[in-house]
């Protein structure tokens, strides 16, 4: 890494478009999902929507009729500008906060998704599957999504260091080893895993809403994998090179998005749909109801729900900081600064 090379290829480089020029093509795709899935919308207001979206009924949580379709507008706008503006000083930091907000309330509110997943990946589970609602709540996520994305690399693009990394030539290298924040993280994600498990089982196996045969027994293999393999991965070594005892694998490098797409996916919706769950429950609870009264014929104590939803969020927020790390001990060497 030198200066030189920082110098002769940052932000007004050559090489770079301009400072949102990074960003264009992620706020561009956001932009247009956003104008598209707003224009959906629209016309359900005012020609009339489905009516079974989800099990709730309606296809988003916090926002609907007007307020869906004002966010998608804000959304767009956020991207537009994204897309077009070269700002500085406190206007890009307003657009900065404005456009991750907005992707934050674009995520909590599709948090629906995550039951959408897990429905149509095994059906068996007796978690009744909308089509038309989860298409909704997907094309809510993407854009989400997208607007993030195009947020980190503005704010890259516009940051006095490399315009593809964001780094300036003073700035931190990033850790090549496993920080000991990530082990407490990974850690943690297991402990959360652990005390929903034991949290079944003092109530009972049988006290659970899904069904049987060979979709519960899937689920359950992937629950304790992703709750302990996949944190795990994510900090030691074996997340980066396949163990010894692998035929034919062993000693090559483990694809990067193998161990890093799952754990970027499943903490998001780990602590998206169940840090809004946990709000809802504390909302409740301080308007004196039961979060969580008897239905289907499914009768469990209160206590459950207020050890099991915690201890999710902290599966998923321990794995997202894991995944935090790996990502950035795994990132590519930079093509620009060579960082």
């Amino acid at each position: 890494m030198t200066t030189t090379a920082r110098q002769s290829t940052g932000p007004a480089g050559p090489t770079d478009s301009g400072p949102s020029g990074r960003a264009r093509p992620f706020a561009v795709a956001a932009l247009a999902v956003a104008v598209l899935y707003g224009a959906l919308r629209t016309c359900w207001q005012l020609l009339g929507s489905p009516t079974e979206l989800s099990a709730r009924g309606g296809d988003l949580i916090g926002f609907t009729g007007w307020s869906a379709i004002g966010l998608c507008a804000v959304a767009a706008l956020a991207a537009g500008a994204l897309a077009t503006l070269r700002l500085t000083g406190a206007a890009r930091t307003a657009l900065l906060v404005l456009a991750m907000v907005v992707s934050v309330a674009l995520l909590g509110a599709s948090a629906m998704l995550l039951l959408d997943v897990v429905g149509g990946i095994l059906p068996g589970l007796g978690i009744r599957f909308y089509p038309l609602g989860a298409l909704s709540r997907a094309a809510c996520v993407g854009t989400a999504v997208l607007l993030m994305l195009a947020t980190l690399a503005y704010r890259k693009a516009t940051h006095s260091g490399c315009p593809d990394c964001g780094r300036g030539d003073d700035g931190p290298t990033e850790p090549r080893r496993t920080p000991a924040w990530a082990y407490w993280a990974a850690y943690l994600s297991v402990a959360g895993c652990v005390a929903r498990i034991i949290a079944q089982l003092v109530v009972g196996m049988d006290q659970t809403p899904v069904g049987g045969g060979i979709s519960v027994i899937l689920f359950e293999v992937g629950f304790v994998l992703g709750g302990t393999l996949l944190p795990l991965a994510l900090v030691h070594t074996w997340g980066l090179i396949w163990p010894r005892w692998l035929p034919r694998l062993a000693g090559r490098r483990v694809p990067r998005w193998l161990v890093l797409g799952p754990g970027i996916g499943i903490s998001a919706g780990l602590v998206v749909y169940f840090g809004l769950m946990l709000l809802t429950m504390a909302a409740e609870r301080l308007q004196g109801r039961n979060p969580f009264p008897p239905s289907d014929g499914l009768v469990l104590p209160e206590a459950f729900f207020w050890i099991s939803v915690p201890a999710y969020l902290l599966w998923g927020l321990g794995m997202a900081g894991a995944a935090l790390s790996y990502q950035r001990r795994t990132r590519p060497t930079c093509v620009t600064c060579a960082a």
